[in-house]
């Protein structure tokens, strides 16, 4: 019996160490995990999307069965086109529980996927895409929240 896929969605303005993390901590649980990158033309990301792209390729590199995937619109639609019956999301604290939990009732009943949470590690709850875009913009060292080395990238 095979194992099932799971859609693992964000935008990913960068991956982080604690999505990477989330990812790595379910790969026994899956057949193969989408990093499902979202692409929304109408939202403005510190990086472009081959950028972020080419950070989440390398931050698996040693995961063959993840694979890297740019999606616009709905998970769920993302989901019906590879076959995944399970989304993948961490929980930092009970405010992501808060919202995450509405967004999985209601993927369930648009489509009947499942939405797996995984609490994040103590040493990663704090982080958050939106901290280190944050402390990039600031010039702050980010090099122990992101598991790629952003020293050559000049925004």
């Amino acid at each position: 019996m095979s194992r099932p896929i799971a859609v693992f969605p964000g935008t990913f303005d960068p991956i982080t160490i604690g999505h990477v993390s989330i990812v790595k901590r379910a790969l026994p649980l899956f057949e193969q995990i989408i990093v499902g990158m979202g692409v929304n033309v109408s939202k403005s990301t510190m990086f472009s999307t081959g950028q972020r792209q080419a950070w989440i390729k390398e931050a698996f590199a040693d995961a063959p069965s993840v694979e890297v995937m740019a999606f616009e619109g709905l998970t769920v639609d993302l989901c019906r086109r590879v076959g995944a019956t399970f989304i993948l999301r961490g929980l930092r604290n009970s405010t992501d529980h808060g919202v995450e939990r509405s967004i999985a009732l209601m993927n369930r009943e648009m489509s009947g996927v499942e939405t797996l949470f995984i609490p994040s590690a103590a040493e990663h709850a704090h982080i958050s895409s939106t901290i280190v875009r944050e402390l990039i913009t600031n010039k702050a060292d980010v090099s122990a929240l992101v598991p790629m080395d952003l020293s050559a990238y000049r925004g």
